[in-house]
């Protein structure tokens, strides 16, 4: 919907010449304003031109005659409609239909949809007719005594959402989802109801339906306490609470969206308490621990883990900061948004609203003498090109990328534009990771593993390196203390290879090289395995999620 575009429905129609279009143009460019405006004071064009224009460029009706509409009365003072010149004339099930003269009122209608639970569904029509309908709205302000504006519109919604039900129903799922260890709440508006399905170690679960009269006062809460605009259901928004339940502090994330039926609205939860993990306790075997900890223990270079959002890159960064923070080095992280506080270390978010982006971060912590920066992503060639030449002056680097394998990653910073030379004087390391759930102890039970599996990723051979293992493969049962899933918390399986002169080698013959077989080290798919057999996780969990 550009001025441009609007032109050429002008000049399709015949309505102006390019002449006067042009001059509106000049006129536009000096003092401002909306091109159909220009045109009409200009006199050339008429308003039913302008508002058939409009009509074809929004793709909404433009009722020329109004004869016979009554005023439909909305949940709304009538002060705001007519400071607003919107006249409601019809409600369906699913929209209320408004005459208007300016369609682009989206903070007007945004108020009208949160109020009435329905979409708005504009009509275009000329000043004058407005007018003589709008004097309906005028006679019943005159004979009221009293009214609501928009600032009281917005307060009976807070009222609303401040209604012990519905503070109730919003603390007993944030209370269920801290009892499961819930990752993430979603709150989706259906047609008449809402549904609350909860993230447990990966998979979403149903736990509560929320009735539609109770729908837009949940959605209220929650944006309330979030701090996001109730009366904007137009936009996406974002928003943070802090709050502290069953003696926890916790940081959620809070974002909503508009959807066909309402907004939906989903919460991160973030714990607030000192990072205490370590590489075991996620799930690493010795063997990968010892390449981790000789990779980051240099003081420069760029170690990079990569995998799909939600395959726990950044716990496992933090996992390695921990192990590296000391009072003897600066750590800086810069992050999208800083996930959980940590102690001893600088954590800055990103914000690129106001432009402030990775590398524009990255630039000014450099400024800082850090001795170890972690980026929370590299998504350009910009980032990684600063990340590698801050590995060149003496800074080692965390980081992660998006790849689906470790070796993948080097393939994926050439495409980003990073020279290989470059890439052979910084990575120190590559790894991928997934989440795979855990066996629930209280309930699992001996199973046997597919003998053609185990032959085909020469699995005997590699659990030869680990004969402390018990090497018992074992599958879900499912009771009380895992809720019945047959599965408590989540553990990593990963590949990881040192980027070292001998594969770099390899890389100078085929730069789409992706066999860690081949370099001596272990697939994320043979890893996974490995902790099968070792009766950690299911064979299903590995195939789903690394196969």
């Amino acid at each position: 919907m550009t001025q441009k575009l609007f032109g050429q429905i002008l000049l399709s129609k015949s309505y102006c010449d390019e002449e006067s279009l042009k001059r509106a143009l000049d006129v536009q460019k000096v003092y401002g304003g909306k091109i159909g405006s220009i045109l009409l004071n200009m006199g050339a064009i008429t308003e039913d031109q302008l508002l058939e224009s409009l009509s074809d460029q929004l793709n909404i009706p433009y009722l020329r005659s109004v004869e016979g509409l009554t005023l439909h009365h909305l949940p709304l003072d009538g002060r705001f409609l007519r400071e607003q010149n919107l006249f409601p004339y019809e409600e369906t099930a699913n929209s209320v239909n408004i005459l208007t003269t300016n369609p682009l009122n989206s903070s007007a209608f945004s108020l009208i949809e949160t109020v009435t639970g329905k979409k708005v569904r504009a009509a275009l029509v000329r000043e004058e007719p407005l007018k003589q309908l709008l004097m309906a709205i005028d006679e019943e302000l005159v004979s009221s005594t009293s009214y609501v504006d928009a600032d009281e519109e917005i307060d009976k919604l807070k009222e609303l959402a401040s209604e012990a039900p519905v503070i109730k129903l919003v603390n007993n799922v944030l209370a269920k989802a801290m009892e499961l260890n819930a990752s993430d709440i979603h709150f989706e508006s259906l047609r008449g109801a809402m549904k609350v399905r909860l993230r447990v170690d990966g998979i979403l679960t149903t736990v509560d339906v929320v009735a539609h009269s109770l729908k837009l006062a949940v959605i209220t809460r929650l944006k309330l306490v979030s701090g996001m605009n109730i009366a904007e259901n137009r936009m996406p928004q974002d928003g943070r609470i802090s709050l502290r339940i069953a003696g926890k502090e916790i940081d959620i994330r809070a974002s909503s969206v508009p959807t066909q039926f309402g907004e939906s609205l989903v919460l991160r939860l973030l714990g607030k308490e000192d990072i205490d993990y370590s590489l075991e306790s996620l799930g690493f075997l010795p063997d990968q621990i010892k390449i981790i900890t000789d990779l980051t223990e240099k003081t420069s270079g760029v170690f990079l883990t990569t995998g799909p959002t939600g395959s726990g890159k950044t716990t496992t960064l933090y996992a390695i900061l921990s192990l590296l923070n000391s009072d003897r080095v600066k750590i800086i992280t810069v992050e999208n948004p800083v996930e959980y506080e940590f102690k001893g270390i600088s954590q800055i978010n990103i914000r690129p609203e106001i432009d402030y982006t990775f590398a524009n971060a990255l630039r000014s912590i450099l400024r800082q003498d850090p001795d170890i920066i972690m980026v929370g992503e590299i998504r350009d060639g910009e980032t990684a090109d600063i990340a590698m030449q801050a590995a060149l002056t003496g800074h080692l680097v965390l980081s992660t990328l998006h790849t689906n394998s470790a070796l993948a990653s080097i393939a994926r910073l050439l495409d980003m534009g990073s020279e290989m030379f470059l890439l052979k004087s910084t990575i120190v390391g590559v790894m991928a990771q997934r989440l795979v759930r855990r066996l629930c102890p209280a309930c699992s039970v001996e199973s046997k593993f597919p003998e053609e599996l185990a032959i085909r990723y020469d699995l005997n051979r590699i659990l030869k390196d680990f004969p402390e293992l018990q090497k018992t493969p074992r599958r879900a049962v499912g009771c009380k203390q895992c809720n019945g899933s047959g599965y408590r918390g989540r553990m990593v399986i990963a590949e990881i290879a040192p980027f070292n002169p001998e594969i770099q080698a390899i890389f100078d013959e085929d730069k789409s090289f992706n066999d860690m077989n081949r370099i001596g080290y272990r697939t994320m798919m043979q890893d996974g395995l490995i902790k099968v057999m070792s009766g950690w996780t299911t064979l299903e969990e590995v195939l789903r999620v690394a196969h």
